[in-house]
């Protein structure tokens, strides 16, 4: 069975006691067990010797004279290099208003004087595995976050790549129609259209994969964005769509919001695509662009009145490549939610949806207003 004095984790310990007895039995006390000790005698000392090299834990006194340990506490939480480091306090004051001071100056731990060992061991080595783990998250994160970015820049490397031998193919198989029209009326012609339609949905799935990357990439330049002016671009890119489905877009007048036009461009694109797309048989698309206030963000609303989507799919249909139907029922690479959610994550805004089979689904997403001219 581990005892607390097995369970103590190697570390470097900032001991911090104005008494040089006390210095002296919790350094003892500490060597015993394989820990590496450090000693201050005051809160001076403590602040440099924490900077030079900073420690793993640090025991700190709270009676001291000149700087008391509550101080020091808050002078270490205060310095970017110090205010990661966990601080227990060690005292003979055990009223609950000490112990509150104790906690709200930044300590994350507190023992009373006259002191157990073996709760003194327990307690360094829980701080301890605490500190490792955290270390381990942060690095973990950042490799996440690395592994990420370099998925994005492959992701948008290859896309442009693939694009001048996929303009190749389109643009001879559409010669070998032109030059040979003898060609449309023979057996062949089924698989130049297949060739065609292939290479028509591999060029959408290019774009979308460039779109889903570059929302990735470096945090984007925010600006104010006229909704009424964005809106009226996004209905010109759509207008062979909209006009070919005889859709019905309602909206009303749309404020003025902070963003990057390119990337808000493509998330209200996407999003009315979608109302297009997916939509019932013999049924005129009907699409309607909402938005109300909220403290300082807007709250906007697309509602279609598609086929809709089951409940328990609605937690999947942002993420990347995932599909609901075939893409000879309802074209599409599976990717334009997921780019939407991006979109909207770097603005540091919410996309949600809801939706019920037969009677269509709605798209709420959040955006940042303008701030007002007083701050």
């Amino acid at each position: 069975m581990t005892s607390p004095n097995d369970a103590v984790v190697k570390g470097d310990i900032l001991i911090v006691d104005d008494t040089p007895d006390n210095l002296r039995l919790l350094s003892a006390m500490l060597g015993r067990h394989q820990l590496g000790v450090r000693k201050a005698l005051t809160g001076q000392w403590a602040i440099a010797a924490a900077q030079a090299a900073p420690p793993d834990l640090i025991l700190l006194d709270i009676k001291m004279p000149e700087m008391s340990g509550y101080e020091v506490c808050e002078r270490l939480k205060a310095d970017p290099l110090t205010q990661a480091i966990p601080v227990i306090f060690i005292s003979a004051l055990d009223d609950a208003i000490d112990k509150v001071k104790a906690f709200a100056a930044g300590g994350a731990d507190y023992i009373t004087k006259p002191f157990q060992e073996a709760e003194v061991l327990a307690r360094i080595a829980h701080q301890l595995e605490l500190r490792r783990l955290q270390a381990q998250l942060v690095a973990q994160n950042e490799e996440l976050v690395r592994s990420n970015r370099e998925l994005e820049q492959f992701a948008s490397v290859v896309s442009h790549d693939l694009q001048q031998p996929l303009q190749s193919i389109l643009g001879y198989t559409k010669l070998i129609g032109l030059t040979c029209p003898a060609v449309q009326q023979s057996p062949a012609q089924p698989y130049l259209k297949s060739i065609l339609d292939a290479s028509d949905r591999m060029q959408q799935m290019i774009q979308d994969w460039l779109a889903y990357a570059q929302a990735g990439q470096a945090q984007p330049t925010f600006a104010p964005v006229d909704g009424n002016a964005l809106l009226d671009q996004v209905i010109l890119n759509l207008k062979v769509a909209l006009t070919e489905s005889q859709a019905q877009l309602c909206y009303g007048d749309l404020p003025t919001v902070m963003g990057n036009e390119v990337q808000l461009m493509q998330l209200f694109q996407n999003l009315i695509s979608n109302g297009l797309k997916f939509v019932r048989p013999d049924t005129v698309p009907q699409i309607t662009l909402s938005v109300e206030p909220l403290p300082q963000a807007w709250q906007f609303s697309i509602h279609d009145n598609g086929i809709g989507i089951e409940a328990e799919h609605l937690g999947q249909i942002f993420e990347a490549f995932h599909r609901l139907h075939d893409s000879q029922s309802y074209p599409g690479s599976g990717i334009g939610l997921a780019t939407c959610q991006k979109i909207i994550e770097r603005h540091g805004g919410q996309i949600w949806a809801e939706s019920q089979p037969g009677l269509g689904s709605t798209f709420y997403f959040t955006l940042r207003a303008i701030p007002d001219s007083d701050g």
